[in-house]
């Protein structure tokens, strides 16, 4: 894998990422947890990924961020293999947040910052994060804002809720900018279905609001259809395959897999 890769990641994308019938099983085992899937992520777009526990959707993801290379088949970036673009610069290309994430104990402004490394302590850049994700509240509860030591075990240092860390751990994963591929993989679970509905579809307004020449894709996974329904495109995973792929209005008409358990998880909110 590193002797082929020879490409840079690029600055920009023109037509997307296109999966061409990718399988995956992880290392000691047979059981693929992709099975041939083929999919194209449209450059720009907004993309939703649904389906039960188990069907593949966190290991969708990994893929695309390069922590895992398929088991067969290939990942196209625009028109280069993923495999011979060099996974650090892969991943200097990426953002995001994920559901399970790390406490990191150091004043608020870093734990967000380290989203970005290089601009760990730039207040603006932390400031701008935390507005991206909706974490002003927990800022300004904060004694000293982000300027706040976290963490107990500290001298000083304060303890805050899970939901809290969430909000400050998404957004860490909004420090970039730029980024081309953004992967939000149940980052507000802990959230209630309001607040994270509320959020995504602040960011998928502002996304589609401005002229955003990188052609980013931002990647969404959530177990709740009334955040996923603001996609561009979303794509349902069953039993490891894709089993449906269009906009909320294309599922509902198809009357399938994704209109099943929107009814189902609509009815529940009744």
């Amino acid at each position: 894998m590193v002797a082929t890769a020879d490409q840079p990641a690029p600055d920009r994308l023109t037509r997307g990422i296109r999966l061409d019938h990718v399988s995956f099983a992880y290392p000691g085992t047979d059981r693929l947890v992709l099975d041939d899937v083929s999919l194209d992520l449209p450059a720009g777009a907004v993309v939703a990924i649904v389906g039960e526990n188990g069907a593949g959707k966190s290991t969708l993801v990994k893929l695309l961020c390069k922590l895992y290379a398929p088991t067969s088949g290939r990942i196209l970036v625009d028109d280069t293999d993923l495999a011979r673009i060099p996974a650090d610069e892969w991943r200097g290309r990426l953002a995001g947040a994920f559901q399970d994430f790390f406490r990191f104990e150091l004043l608020a402004r870093q734990s967000i910052g380290l989203g970005d490394v290089p601009r760990v302590d730039e207040v603006p850049a932390v400031r701008a994060a935390v507005d991206r994700a909706g974490a002003t509240d927990v800022v300004d509860k904060l004694a000293t804002g982000l300027s706040t030591q976290l963490g107990p075990t500290w001298p000083g240092g304060v303890e805050v809720s899970f939901g809290q860390w969430q909000k400050l751990a998404l957004a860490r994963g909004f420090m970039r900018d730029e980024p081309l591929l953004l992967a939000l993989d149940e980052p507000t679970a802990a959230l209630d279905a309001e607040t994270e509905h509320a959020l995504f579809e602040r960011y998928a307004a502002a996304l589609h609001a401005r002229d955003d020449a990188s052609g980013r894709i931002s990647i969404l996974v959530s177990h709740r259809f009334s955040t996923v329904r603001m996609a561009d495109y979303i794509v349902v995973l069953d039993g490891a395959r894709v089993v449906e792929a269009g906009s909320h209005d294309e599922l509902m008409a198809a009357g399938g897999t994704y209109a099943e358990l929107y009814q189902i998880q609509a009815a529940a909110y009744r």
